[in-house]
């Protein structure tokens, strides 16, 4: 009896090892990269972030699996106007900006409800879209123990910056539209009207002040001109169910979780494998 018991404990208490899941994406639904191409991917399951450079894909953040710890349920990247990291949160309900020795340090004191997209101005200015509180914070590099309430908008999933110094805000279901330009007075104007998208979760806006948004359900990529003209950019396969989206030089990289995939968009529409899981098929 007693070794059968100090053999139970001796079990109990020894490390228990997991199968090394993290060698693949398991949820990539956000994306983003920097001026010199180094790309990151948050990875809601996994629960963390890649960094993707000169093709090969490893853990830059490895999250706990604990909720209410910091990036356990990541949503959305930016690139601030330093090129350092920026990440947000829900479990946490903050916004981090990664330091040199790459551990994320928090920017509010949990001021934000569900982080769904973040913008960063020339001047380093934050903007964080809030799904839960239908509000767009707005803080200076440094964070806020309280940021600003910039605006007032239902449902925001997107967030991008026009060369004008507007702020464009995608929604799902605001009554003024699916998208809706912020001055940065604070003024709102409705660009695109109704509701023509069918569950739109990223924006991102090219150098001719076109924009795009990625439609999960729509399976598609939409291109909205300057002058409000919609048309189904790409649409169907390869794309499954497109989510994260951001510029990368002249192309578009797009975070499809269902397939576990990053897919490049160049402006001639060829959609091509950025990286996915298992492998790095190109």
């Amino acid at each position: 009896m007693k070794l059968l018991l100090f053999s139970v404990c001796a079990f109990l208490l020894s490390p228990v090892v997991f199968a090394d899941e993290s060698a693949e994406f398991q949820y990539p639904l956000a994306v983003t990269a920097t001026e010199d191409g180094i790309v990151y991917v948050a990875d809601r399951t996994l629960p963390g972030i890649w960094k993707i450079e000169d093709g090969k894909k490893s853990v830059f953040f490895q999250a706990s699996k604990k909720f209410r710890t910091p990036l356990n349920a990541v949503r959305c990247l930016a690139i601030d106007h330093e090129g350092r990291l920026l990440a947000g949160d829900s479990a946490t309900r903050d916004v981090y900006r990664f330091d040199e020795a790459g551990q994320p340090q928090p920017l509010t004191d949990g001021w934000i409800g569900i982080p769904m997209a973040l913008a960063v101005a020339a001047d380093g200015t934050i903007y964080t879209a809030d799904l839960e509180l239908h509000r767009i914070w707005k803080m200076p590099a440094a964070g806020a123990t309280q940021p600003e309430e910039f605006a007032v908008i239902n449902s925001p999933r997107g967030l991008t910056l026009d060369g004008d110094g507007n702020l464009v805000v995608l929604s799902t279901s605001s009554k003024d539209g699916q998208i809706q330009k912020v001055a940065p007075d604070g003024t709102i104007t409705p660009f695109v009207k109704g509701h023509p998208f069918n569950l739109p979760h990223n924006v991102v806006i090219d150098g001719e002040g076109s924009l795009f948004v990625t439609d999960n359900y729509a399976h598609c990529v939409w291109k909205v001109a300057a002058d409000g003209t919609k048309t189904q950019w790409v649409t169907g396969e390869p794309l499954d169910r497109p989510v994260g989206l951001c510029r990368s030089g002249d192309n578009l990289l797009i975070a499809d979780p269902h397939i576990r995939t990053i897919f490049s968009l160049a402006p001639d529409k060829t959609l091509t494998v950025f990286a996915s899981s298992p492998g790095d098929e190109k």
